[in-house]
């Protein structure tokens, strides 16, 4: 049977209790406040982060993990013969986490077993690729597999986010594609994406918060239509809107696995609080 550890980073926001449950390996980004540093999802949480957001008086910055942090973290993870790493990261068009985790593996040289997986996603869009990594390791599936496995619901994964405030994602320099609706009118929702390069990208744009959702709706019944899918919706600090969109979403496709996640505090610095997201991947 094959052997194979998955591990990611921390902008996948995997809740705790399911890296548990899979045995997947977190290797943490920070989040600076000033002087003051915290490691994502380790040493500050979601909500607390958000709070502390709203009383900043300058942004927050974010930092990678270096080459180190994620040699130790492979070598945790192959601690037993015979062992395949796979490690699936943070979009490399928004961050340099990617290359970081590709130099570790250098540093491993021929002492490792470890192949480096660019997402171009972000949030649960990597998560998704995460945990269904760790499931199908879980059942003795290959490497090879498992690449293949992820190839597969990278392509067939779709993502829509809705931000409070283009301001973070523009301030943090993450607005990618979407830098043309900066400071468009007064209520105008874009509807984001990540697209293929992994880049933030803008889809359509609304007025108002819940022609927003529909608009949503829309686009996902024109691709998916009754097919069986799974979603996972996630928000920074939203839950109201979060369980009125799940609630939508449930009205009108054949959901048959729903998640919820929270979007982390290193996503949460470039996409501020408010941010809604859902993840679309077909059930089979």
């Amino acid at each position: 049977m094959a052997n194979v550890r998955i591990v990611t980073d921390s902008t996948s926001d995997i809740p705790e209790a399911v890296r548990k449950q899979y045995g997947i390996e977190m290797v943490p980004l920070k989040v600076h406040f000033g002087t003051e540093t915290f490691y994502d999802a380790v040493t500050i949480q979601a909500n607390e982060f958000y709070d502390k957001l709203k009383s900043a008086s300058a942004m927050p910055t974010t930092s990678q993990p270096s080459p180190v942090d994620f040699l130790e973290a492979y070598k945790r993870a192959a601690d037993e013969p015979d062992t395949s790493v796979v490690s699936i990261h943070l979009s490399s068009a928004v961050s340099g986490t990617y290359q970081s985790a590709v130099l570790a593996k250098s540093l491993l040289e021929d002492k490792g077993d470890v192949s480096v997986v660019d997402s171009k996603s972000a949030s649960y869009g990597i998560g998704l690729l995460v945990v269904e990594a760790a499931k199908a390791a879980r059942e003795g599936k290959s490497k090879e597999q498992i690449l293949e496995l992820v190839a597969k619901l990278r392509r067939e994964t779709r993502i829509y986010f809705l931000v409070g405030t283009l301001e973070y994602l523009q301030k943090g320099g993450r607005i990618g594609k979407a830098a043309a609706l900066f400071g468009s009118l007064l209520n105008i929702k874009p509807i984001l994406t990540i697209d293929d390069d992994g880049e933030v990208a803008s889809v359509d744009k609304v007025r108002g918060h819940k022609k927003a959702m529909g608009r949503i709706v829309e686009m996902l019944k024109e691709e998916f239509g009754d097919r069986e899918l799974h979603m996972t919706v996630a928000h920074g600090q939203a839950e109201e809107a979060a369980n009125e969109f799940a609630a939508l979403l449930r009205e009108q496709f054949n959901i048959t696995q729903m998640t919820y996640a929270e979007v982390g505090p290193v996503v949460g610095a470039h996409t501020g609080p408010g941010v809604l997201a859902v993840f679309v991947v077909p059930a089979s």
